[in-house]
């Protein structure tokens, strides 16, 4: 996707609310990926993700008229995804919770040797990077809701504090401080444990068919290796400005964003062909 810059987004925003059905799609386009990725991290799995982004392009659109170009077009986006997935209920996690005590224990005392083969002829290696990825995000599980949105923020979309500040309304100060706090527990984590992101003992590959079995990665179902990724900058016009707190971005490069999957996108297509989209638009 090419980067579109605020002033454009606007500008189709504008045509949108009008009846522009093009300008709608492409408004739409523009913003997909930048929903997806923040839902993906929020919610920590593909499924869930996918259709918290449903919900939040449909949240985006039914109140397009709102916008009122107070301030810029993602930022105003940021905020209806932000505090839709601070109050989402539905995903795998917010049904059984977790946090890093437990995680850790997982790591150092589950009994990963007894396990038998269960990656039903796929490549361990292909598995090893599936569950690193899905490992990592799904430790961000382990923080508050809050102080995870905080991170993403700030880590994967590098939003300055000004504009992180207006999307969860808060100071720009007690957001910088916020988002110290919140990296440094996971960069301590990451050196405790990990033995792919920090100095820890534990080993992807190791563990690849105690994830199987207890449904942490499914073999014919590898979503982190088969999405495409992408820049952070294709994801729209975020500012790359984030002041330094910290040293510790090395830590986090697992934060990458990926593409949102075809099937997302073909289900956002056939919503914005509907019939019913200029009621709904007009709602």
């Amino acid at each position: 996707m090419d980067q579109k810059t605020n002033e454009t987004l606007s500008a189709l925003a504008a045509r949108a609310t009008a009846g522009d059905k093009e300008a709608l799609e492409e408004l739409v386009a523009g913003v997909q990926d930048m929903v997806f990725n923040l839902s993906l991290r929020m919610l920590g799995t593909f499924a869930d993700a996918e259709d918290a982004t449903q919900d939040i392009l449909l949240k985006m659109v039914t109140h397009l008229s709102s916008f009122r170009g107070e301030s810029a077009f993602t930022t105003w986006v940021f905020r209806i995804a932000a505090n839709h997935l601070k109050n989402y209920k539905k995903h795998m996690f917010a049904k059984r919770p977790l946090n890093f005590s437990f995680y850790g224990d997982d790591i150092e005392n589950a009994n990963i040797h007894d396990v038998p083969d269960l990656t039903q002829n796929v490549e361990k290696e292909l598995l090893a990077e599936e569950l690193k990825m899905s490992c990592t995000n799904v430790m961000l599980q382990c923080l508050d809701v809050e102080s995870r949105c905080i991170f993403i923020l700030g880590t994967m979309f590098r939003l300055d504090s000004r504009i992180a500040g207006e999307i969860l309304d808060m100071t720009p100060e007690a957001y910088r401080q916020k988002l110290s706090r919140v990296r440094k527990k996971m960069a301590e984590f990451l050196g405790q444990y990990c033995g792919e992101y920090g100095g820890g003992t534990c080993k992807c590959r190791d563990r690849v068919n105690y994830a199987i079995q207890g449904h942490r990665i499914d073999p014919q179902r590898l979503d982190y290796v088969t999405a495409t990724e992408i820049p952070p900058e294709t994801m729209a016009d975020v500012k790359q400005a984030m002041e330094e707190i910290d040293d510790l971005s090395q830590d986090f490069s697992f934060c990458r964003p990926y593409r949102s999957p075809e099937r997302t996108r073909q289900m956002i297509r056939e919503f914005l062909a509907s019939t019913q989209l200029s009621v709904i638009r007009n709602s």
